[in-house]
């Protein structure tokens, strides 16, 4: 499939893959390293991202890790002027997706900080965050915490719908593993990836360091990375478009082999 998405009146080419670099002004995310609490280490983070091959920055506030308590909305909003702050000052041209399941914050982040994508992390997307994005006229990811292939397709079929109806344009389906699915339905699910082309929507997959591979490892977060990368290089092959990650460089050249390959394979 040929995708793009319009950022700021440019097209982007998603013919082949890029890496959604996590950012998270958090305190509590499931995997330590991750969190940038100071305004010094969210720079470091931003420029490593872009300058590890990132095409996108994920700035997170609300942890949604398994068991966790979601920050509150004045704490999110808090945290997410400051990190968004640092990100515009240090990299102004760079492009920012927002981590939230909330419409207000989505709004202030759009409004006050050009953000230009809207990463939905709700247990289930509302009407309110649909039509609040749509108005705001930014691209869209639309997590689902279905825990079938049956049931994802049709919670996508329906929602993409009303999107459509609203007259959102970029939107990108996320299958939402580790949201609302046992380990073995999160591999089913990935086994599986490729019937969701079928919604002719970019895809994006977010595995890195998550308990589908650290607990079937039997490791720890801070020990699956090499899971991560072979789980990320299935979903490639399977048609994911967005790689959402905490390890960037290392994404970027699970990109650039599934890219290699299949540039042989179309010579071929």
């Amino acid at each position: 499939m040929d995708y793009t998405l319009n950022i700021r009146g440019q097209l982007i080419d998603l013919n082949e893959p890029m890496v959604m670099g996590i950012l998270n002004a958090t305190p509590d995310s499931f995997y330590a390293d991750s969190r940038q609490q100071t305004e010094h280490d969210m720079a470091v983070r931003a420029q490593q991202i872009v300058a590890e091959g990132g095409g996108i920055i994920d700035v997170g506030a609300c942890s949604t890790r398994p068991g966790g308590q979601p920050a509150s909305e004045a704490d999110e909003l808090m945290r997410l002027r400051r990190a968004l702050g640092v990100v515009r000052r240090e990299l102004p041209q760079a492009i920012v997706s927002v981590d939230t399941f909330r419409p207000s914050v989505a709004r202030m982040a759009v409004e006050e900080f050009g953000a230009d994508m809207v990463n939905d992390v709700s247990e289930a997307a509302d009407e309110a965050m649909m039509r609040m994005v749509a108005r705001l006229g930014v691209a869209y990811v639309l997590t689902s915490v279905q825990p079938t292939l049956h049931d994802t397709l049709l919670a996508f079929a329906r929602k993409v719908q009303l999107l459509r109806d609203l007259g959102q344009k970029d939107i990108i389906l996320d299958p939402g593993f580790g949201f609302g699915k046992t380990t073995a339905q999160n591999m089913q699910l990935l086994d599986r990836l490729e019937r969701l082309q079928v919604m002719q929507l970019p895809l994006l997959v977010g595995v890195s360091r998550k308990s589908m591979i650290y607990k079937t490892l039997q490791c720890t977060p801070a020990e699956a990375l090499n899971g991560t990368t072979a789980l990320n290089t299935v979903a490639l092959m399977k048609g994911a478009s967005i790689l959402r990650v905490h390890d960037v460089r290392q994404a970027v050249e699970c990109c650039q082999l599934v890219a290699a390959m299949n540039r042989v394979h179309e010579d071929n």
